[in-house]
């Protein structure tokens, strides 16, 4: 890989690392402090600011052609709006061990999605990576909980539906987003598709959010809401932002995968659980399916 191709890997494999974390902290933030859709609305309004100023800081001063605007006001709803309102509220009913099952069908609807819309060819080398990166984060995931199979209530039942929505919203998203990303600068683009999300996302988020309990919260929780807030909003979609100007959706769809293998990574360095065989074999068999998927086969040599 040369040194851009490792950049965009590791922006991706950065922003699900922030992803995984997500899981646990924003779990211990609602709904106690703040409620769903008021934490989604703080969360797009203070990165739609970020993302302004930083377009001011590098200059990025691009405008949206007229007829790139319904693309870009689809990918506003899907990716920003529907997208977290969706997670947020589904994972304030379900566990954060549902959504994660859940959230792995991602990467087929983006599959799906990609050879829909943009043409691009499903290899069986691609439908492997995806089955093997889908057998380990499922396999981690009902290992971590105790189950020999997924069991899903009445009662997470509507959370567990959203949080499949969310992950064909932000599908979606990834698919149709990408001739923008190649078209215009990534900050822009983003820029303006939060500015949209903000729109969809105050009338469900305005209430909840002047009853949130700011004053009562402990630092910890502070602290949480900070990391939802500037992580895995503001920096985590500027990294994929960043990514999907090189690489395919399917590509950065894929680290989805690795999400399970970062909570059990980040439980294991705080002490709460430990490396075992399965783990170990869960996480091969995930960036085995993220290699297949993202790297290239080599062109045949002439003659062979």
């Amino acid at each position: 890989m040369n040194k851009q191709t490792l950049s965009v890997h590791a922006a991706i494999l950065g922003a699900n690392l922030i992803y995984g974390l997500n899981y646990v902290v924003a779990k211990d933030v609602m709904p106690d402090f703040i409620l769903p859709s008021g934490f989604i609305l703080l969360r797009v309004s203070v990165a739609c600011v970020l993302f302004f100023l930083l377009a001011q800081i590098l200059n990025v001063k691009e405008s949206i052609s007229r007829s790139d605007w319904p693309r870009l006001v689809i990918c506003g709803f899907f990716g920003v709006a529907a997208n977290q309102l969706l997670f947020f509220n589904g994972l304030n009913i379900t566990t954060p061990i549902n959504a994660g099952i859940i959230m792995t069908s991602n990467p087929i609807l983006v599959l799906l999605g990609s050879a829909v819309i943009l043409n691009e060819l499903i290899s069986k080398r691609k439908l492997l990576g995806v089955f093997l990166g889908l057998t380990g984060a499922v396999l981690l995931i009902l290992y971590k909980s105790g189950s020999g199979a997924i069991e899903l209530s009445l009662d997470t039942a509507a959370g567990d539906f959203m949080v499949f929505l969310n992950a064909a919203c932000y599908a979606a998203f990834l698919v149709l987003i990408k001739p923008l990303m190649v078209k215009y600068n990534a900050i822009t683009v983003i820029k303006y598709a939060f500015l949209v999300g903000l729109v969809f996302v105050l009338p469900f988020g305005f209430t909840e959010l002047t009853q949130a309990q700011f004053t009562e919260m402990p630092p910890v929780i502070i602290v949480e809401t900070v990391f939802v807030v500037l992580f895995t909003t503001f920096l985590a979609y500027l990294l994929n932002s960043f990514a999907l100007t090189k690489a395919k959706p399917t590509t950065v769809s894929i680290y989805i995968y690795s999400q399970p293998v970062f909570a059990a990574l980040f439980a294991v360095i705080l002490g709460a659980d430990t490396i075992t065989g399965i783990k170990l074999v869960s996480a091969a068999l995930i960036f085995s399916g993220v290699y297949l998927v993202s790297v290239p086969r080599k062109a045949k040599l002439r003659g062979s």
